[in-house]
């Protein structure tokens, strides 16, 4: 059928452009995942959705799409606990990256923990790579995770035409909602808490009524460099939600803490694997922000 009667909705530009209803979302996404339209379209798609912005309905429908197209985990034993899902896409740039330590506490807390991504930035030091470093290597194929064990998906694997969607931007240099869209999703058959982050406070908004649309179970804050780990500087606000019904968690504080006990300056793979190894075995202790976290998620968790 094509996607072009779409892109002349969405590609009027800023102000002249048209918001897709849920279904004509999920029809759009679900073409693009499909592989039947053309390098151009999907180009197009993508230009124009990062001029226009995605409205909470389109992100529904894209997630509706994606969640049909996906090889989803299986879900645990009846009584199991909920899944803890953790994208990761961003990695460290100025700061180590924490979304490893994030799933091994956990991990630890006896929760079951899917850690999903790729590399959409070459220069930056990934969750996957610390992971590997930390004996987690990448699944080679989907499989039920127990509680208590960690692990890592490369994106391919739970889809690979979402996967060839985000390194679009490789080649055009802009995001597209292929990246919204791997940090909402529901990678499994069973329950599951995701934990969600945002850079911009306009995204928050926009997660937040996508969440309360789809009935998802998550966890909301400020993540550190665009990762959904807690920046252990800070104090931010978090929200919860169950089934798509939002409470607030934590308020925001103001200030950032200069110094963190033990957190290196070096973001290098080697030093980030030693600093998570030495807070998981006691030698250095966990920050609050993210000690803070883990008990909202497996609070949440209780609820998925």
């Amino acid at each position: 059928m094509g996607i072009s009667h779409y892109i002349k909705e969405i590609g009027r530009g800023a102000r002249g452009a048209k918001p897709l209803a849920r279904a004509q979302a999920a029809d759009l996404f679900g073409q693009l995942l499909d592989g039947g339209i053309t390098d151009l379209e999907i180009g197009a798609f993508c230009l124009a959705m990062r001029i226009k912005g995605e409205t909470p309905e389109e992100m529904a429908g894209f997630l509706d799409a994606t969640q049909a197209r996906l090889a989803h985990v299986p879900a645990g034993e009846p009584g199991a606990p909920a899944l803890v899902v953790l994208p990761s896409y961003n990695g460290a740039r100025k700061l180590p990256v924490l979304t490893p330590l994030l799933a091994l506490l956990l991990a630890r807390e006896g929760l079951p923990v899917l850690v999903h991504g790729s590399a959409s930035e070459s220069t930056r030091v990934l969750a996957s790579d610390v992971l590997a470093a930390l004996d987690v290597p990448p699944l080679q194929a989907i499989r039920a995770i127990s509680p208590g064990e960690v692990v890592f998906a490369p994106t391919e694997l739970l889809n690979p035409a979402l996967k060839r969607l985000l390194d679009v931007r490789r080649i055009v240099g802009l995001r597209n909602p292929g990246h919204s869209v791997v940090k909402l999703m529901q990678p499994t058959t069973g329950p599951c808490v995701i934990v969600a982050s945002y850079t911009h406070p306009e995204y928050a908004l926009t997660m937040a009524e996508t969440f309360a649309m789809t009935g998802i179970t998550a966890l909301l804050s400020r993540g550190l460099e665009g990762e959904v780990v807690s920046d252990p500087r800070r104090t931010a606000q978090i929200d919860g939600f169950v089934r798509g019904v939002r409470s607030e968690l934590q308020a925001q504080q103001p200030g950032t803490a200069a110094e963190v006990p033990g957190l290196p300056t070096a973001i290098d793979i080697e030093t980030t694997a030693a600093y998570t190894r030495s807070v998981l075995v006691g030698d250095l202790p966990v920050p609050h922000a993210i000690a803070v976290q883990v008990a909202h998620i497996r609070q949440l968790a209780t609820h998925a």
